[in-house]
């Protein structure tokens, strides 16, 4: 990013199914970001034209969600989600406070979305519901099951991925054309060059995760946000696939000792259930917080995506995307010309 960004306005808006279906400027959506995606984050996101998200992931009870939904009404006017990432803890009572609180947008990541999707269908509140994907059968199970839209991440991506290891440059066009739903892409974006790359791919949207973890208004710690700045695209690996669920944290001694677990469980031959207990007190939120929020990266992990080697900067939520939008449509420009 350059210096005169600081000063940039406010671009005209893009239009696009996605920026129409969710009633914002610029198709560009954060992350759930677990622990991260606080209101700050979230009404800054949505108060420069994107839309920002609560995480339920780093919220201990349903109350702490109302909580945090008043906090970012505080903040911001512009409509937001709520992104429900399954099977770490029973998200039905969240998802009432959400629905309660009539959250323009539910967002869905890491299992089976129907109960859910369901359940939010039957509020007819006129929730807007997203489901992140892996794969093509995916998607279209989330098209069938009457989700709005679908979010395509691919293998570049931090946090928990598919298992299938396609990368957003596939796996996009592939689920772009299996669906008729709009489709976002996630994995791999950082910047108005792969925003550009992922509207000429069959996208409508993009979500960003990595790349607003290190922005000036996250709460992550920041050694976390320097240590994305440092980081090449070398820099980041998988953890987690002995037990079904691969993931992509940013390199550290705390997880140079998990991959020689998982190295060692993978000799032995040992199952998911074999696997578990021994993964467990390494995967545990408690060693991502102490390393995302406290700041020791030596005794714990950060999620981090490939696009690490990207990010260079630690801008402003607004810099980030007005910048991002100008790009894109410099780049959009010079491709007519072409």
């Amino acid at each position: 990013m350059h210096p005169s960004d600081a000063a940039l306005t406010r671009p005209a808006p893009i239009r696009t199914r996605v920026s129409d279906l969710l009633g914002i400027d610029y198709p560009i959506v954060q992350g759930g970001l677990a622990y991260l995606s606080l209101a700050p984050l979230a009404a800054a996101v949505s108060n420069a034209g994107g839309l920002g998200q609560i995480g339920v992931a780093g919220l201990a009870t349903p109350a702490d969600l109302r909580s945090e939904i008043a906090h970012y009404r505080t903040l911001s006017q512009h409509p937001f989600g709520v992104n429900f990432p399954i099977g770490i803890k029973p998200m039905e009572e969240f998802l009432e406070v959400a629905l309660e609180a009539d959250a323009p947008v539910v967002s869905f990541t890491g299992g089976n979305p129907e109960a859910l999707l369901r359940r939010t269908q039957a509020a007819g509140a006129g929730t807007r519901t997203l489901v992140l994907v892996a794969g093509v059968r995916a998607a279209r199970k989330a098209e069938d099951l009457g989700a709005d839209a679908v979010i395509a991440v691919g293998f570049e991506g931090g946090g928990h991925l598919g298992r299938d290891d396609l990368g957003t440059l596939v796996l996009v066009p592939r689920i772009a054309e299996a669906v008729k739903i709009p489709v976002l892409a996630s994995g791999g974006i950082a910047d108005g060059r792969g925003f550009a790359a992922a509207l000429a791919l069959g996208a409508t949207g993009v979500e960003l995760g990595t790349r607003f973890v290190a922005v000036t208004e996250g709460n992550a710690h920041p050694a976390y946000k320097a240590a994305i700045v440092a980081a090449e695209e070398t820099d980041t690996v998988i953890i987690e696939r002995s037990i079904g669920r691969p993931a992509r944290v940013l390199r550290s001694p705390f997880v140079e000792q998990l991959l020689a677990i998982e190295a060692d469980l993978a000799r032995r031959g040992a199952t998911r259930e074999e696997a578990l207990p021994e993964m467990l007190p390494f995967i545990l939120g408690e060693n991502n917080t102490r390393a995302a929020i406290d700041g020791d990266l030596e005794h714990g992990f950060v999620w981090g995506g490939q696009v690490v080697g990207l990010i260079h900067d630690i801008p402003t939520t607004a810099d980030l995307i007005w910048h991002m939008v100008r790009t894109a449509r410099s780049i959009s420009h010079t491709m007519s010309a072409l």
